[in-house]
């Protein structure tokens, strides 16, 4: 984002800078617009320069451009504009930015921008989304240009007039890529994901994927297989777990071949597309069961379900944990509790939940996962966690549903893939997972203020939302594959074209994979171009 190598984007710390900004304050507010008067020293110390953070470009040593952020209220807009915060939009965290300045040598290159840019990446650190600004009127071309939105009157002086103007976090980085396009522009960047599936993976996973081969049956996979199952359930506190090479509807067949054996009649609760899915399992294996069904986008109702299993206690209860079509993360907790106390086997499809939040298997009978979603790494390994040890049940499952044959062998009764194995071996032991799933809330948290803020309708309650699924139900006068289809053609991916997402005129913006601040805030603008209005659509 510079426009040589010679220039250095940094945030104001030594002596030596702060001179140079006081200089090209002077310079810039008093020789060239005559907002204060001018001193023989040539220096010019901003009132407020004790609280300011100074994001500047350094030419070699010489500074070119600079501007100052302040988040302490009142700012000096509060003085010139009375009632400041009924021209902005709600629910924002506001800085003001001020002393915008660059050399006039520097001017016709892309500092200014490029400051801005850097500026941003310390304002989302920070916390902020919002940015206002006095913008001197002979410059209204340029601040539009970087993104900046009027409003309200003009302040300041006969000499020197300012308009008052925005900036979200959201409108600066879709500008980015019409600010920093090249003469010779270059290749079109491969997509942000926002899919649940397959997600963004780091390059050192992608490192380890692409080893060579080896053998199911060498020692070293063998290794790799115990350190990745270890890793498995001390990530989701379980004491033990089955890999098997295919996807979770695979996990989630075996888990039925699992009930299957027992007899008992169960209970499978259903509030989206994949507690449906788990009825399905249930009856493709002809199990005996109940159906407790909530609206979608509801949370189960843990005094009705308790009230259910108090009447006709079922064998097993069976569960989704993050209900991934509709961003819903029932509660888990209270389900344990309650099953716990009425003698009942609880299993749980965690696919959408497993690293993204935290775990406490345990004292769960059986729960699935998978590879790709938020472990981050390449779909195509599937898990069954269990708290109990497994026998297998050669008379009565298909081979490759047998988890007592998995456990009998080692974890490997057939050919597994290796590299599927490192990738996701090197997944689990790169992250820092409780700062992960901190992270992941707080980032989640903040997507879904902004969703809210611009207008638009999620599907699951605050209090009921998933970490790394977000659900909006579109208005009917957008079509949700129209705006997948625009958004991919922005550069972002999102999650359109499941039928259960299609028939409900739904779009996903998913965090599971490797996504910054920027990217999310960059899709926001994105959405927000395709439907400027959601709200009174």
């Amino acid at each position: 984002m510079t426009d040589s190598p010679r220039f250095r984007f940094k945030i104001a710390s030594e002596a030596s800078e702060f001179e140079q900004i006081h200089g090209l304050n002077h310079r810039t507010f008093a020789e060239e617009i005559p907002q204060h008067r001018a001193h023989p020293s040539g220096r010019l110390v901003d009132r407020f320069h004790e609280e300011n953070t100074y994001a500047i470009c350094l030419a070699g040593s010489r500074l070119a451009g600079m501007v100052a952020l302040r988040g302490r209220r009142p700012f000096s807009l509060d003085q010139k504009l009375p009632d400041l915060d009924s021209y902005l939009p709600a629910a924002r965290s506001v800085c003001e930015l001020r002393l915008l300045a660059v050399e006039r040598g520097y001017r016709a290159g892309r500092v200014a921008p490029a400051l801005l840019a850097y500026l941003w990446r310390h304002l989302l650190d920070q916390g902020y989304d919002l940015a206002v600004i006095s913008g001197t009127t002979r410059q209204l071309k340029l601040y539009r240009h970087l993104g900046f939105v009027p409003f309200g009157p003009l302040v300041g002086t006969e000499h020197a007039r300012y308009q008052p103007m925005m900036l979200t976090l959201e409108r600066f980085a879709a500008r980015a890529p019409v600010l920093f396009r090249r003469q010779s522009p270059p290749a079109r960047p491969r997509a942000a994901s926002f899919l649940p599936g397959p997600v963004a993976i780091h390059e050192e996973v992608q490192a380890a994927f692409q080893q060579a081969p080896r053998s199911h049956r060498a020692e070293g996979f063998a290794a790799d297989l115990e350190r990745t199952r270890a890793l498995l359930c001390d990530l989701a506190g379980a004491s033990r777990v089955q890999v098997l090479l295919g996807s979770g509807t695979l996990a989630n067949d075996a888990v039925a071949g699992q009930l299957s054996l027992g007899g008992a009649r169960g209970l499978v609760l259903t509030n989206g597309e994949f507690g449906e899915r788990l009825v399905d399992h249930a009856r493709r294996f002809r199990l005996a069961f109940d159906v407790a069904a909530r609206p979608w986008g509801a949370a189960f109702d843990l005094a009705e379900i308790g009230r259910r299993v108090a009447q006709r206690p079922p064998g097993w209860l069976w569960c989704v944990h993050g209900e991934t079509s509709t961003g819903v993360l029932n509660d888990l907790d209270g389900l344990e509790a309650l099953c716990c106390a009425a003698g009942v086997k609880l299993c749980v499809d965690a696919i959408s939940s497993i690293g993204n939040v935290p775990l406490r298997l345990g004292r769960i009978h059986l729960a699935t996962g998978v590879s790709g979603k938020g472990l981050g790494a390449f779909p195509g390994l599937s898990f069954v966690f269990h708290d109990h040890d497994l026998q297998p049940a050669p008379d009565r499952l298909p081979r490759y549903l047998d988890l007592g044959l998995y456990a009998r062998q080692g974890g490997v009764p057939f050919t597994h893939s290796s590299n599927l194995l490192c990738a996701l071996l090197t997944a689990l032991f790169r992250v820092d997972w409780p700062r992960r799933h901190r992270e992941r809330a707080e980032t989640s948290a903040w997507l879904r203020a902004r969703v809210r803020a611009l207008g638009f309708e999620m599907v699951a309650a605050e209090a009921d939302a998933a970490p790394g699924v977000v659900t909006i139900a579109l208005p009917p006068t957008q079509s949700s594959l129209a705006v997948a289809a625009g958004l991919e053609e922005a550069g972002y991916l999102v999650h359109a074209h499941s039928e259960y997402l299609r028939s409900r005129n739904w779009i996903q913006i998913c965090l599971m994979g490797e996504s910054s601040r920027e990217q999310i805030a960059a899709a926001l603008g994105a959405l927000h171009e395709q439907c400027p209005q959601p709200a009174s659509a």
